[in-house]
């Protein structure tokens, strides 16, 4: 995917907590499982994807996110000591996510409104259920999320920014995080872009997306400080 359609995706996805009855076509899921081999092939996590499951978010945090027909999932599952766990379950599941969107399905990122326990992933010893990603045909296209300004994420002045650091930021701004909060920061050093995790619940995943979503905007690569 090139740059200018990726970004073209990533301005197109949106969460989607509702979705209709139409089942993920077996086309459409032997291509969501042929590009998750590859991400754990290269980040050592086991993310598996999980159709036709309704036991999931049959629980009332589910209920209380307003999940509707929401059956199908990806799990996102690695190993404990794995380094930078959390980091690499959001790049990675960023990645799945855009492909997704892309192929004309619908997700949502969840880290606490479904049932754990009810999850039917394979969890191998030592092994630890990070998140899910509800996927499917969502009743509609989502809305985009407030975003903060370019200027409270960064101290780079907007023109200062070289074109490729300027759509990063852009891209990195419209990255799904946690309740929303958008803690993270990006600075350019000598050239570099460096993104920062703030305090708080759930960052380090939202900083794995944020760096997806800078790099395959940017065409640059990230350094996590």
């Amino acid at each position: 995917m090139n740059r200018e359609r990726i970004i073209k995706i990533i301005n197109e996805r949106h969460s989607v907590r509702q979705f209709t009855e139409k089942a993920i076509e077996e086309t459409k899921r032997n291509s969501l499982n042929s590009l998750i081999e590859i991400c754990n092939r290269e980040s050592g996590l086991n993310i598996q994807l999980i159709c036709d499951d309704p036991k999931c978010f049959d629980v009332f945090l589910a209920h209380y996110g307003k999940f509707k027909n929401a059956v199908n999932y990806i799990a996102v599952v690695g190993k404990k000591d794995l380094p930078d766990l959390e980091e690499k379950a959001g790049y990675f599941g960023e990645r799945i996510v855009l492909f997704a969107q892309e192929s004309g399905l619908n997700t949502c990122w969840v880290a606490g409104t479904y049932g754990k326990k009810k999850c039917k992933a394979k969890i191998a010893k030592g092994e630890k259920l990070v998140c899910v990603i509800a996927v499917g045909y969502g009743e509609n296209p989502g809305k985009p999320h407030r975003s903060k300004s370019v200027k409270s994420i960064c101290s780079v002045k907007e023109e200062d920014m070289p074109d490729w650091f300027k759509e990063g930021v852009d891209a990195a701004l419209k990255a799904p995080t946690a309740l929303n909060q958008q803690l993270f920061s990006i600075r350019l050093e000598d050239g570099e872009a460096v993104i920062t995790a703030k305090a708080g619940p759930l960052t380090k995943i939202d900083a794995g997306i944020v760096k997806y979503n800078f790099e395959a905007a940017s065409g640059h690569k990230v350094r996590q400080a």
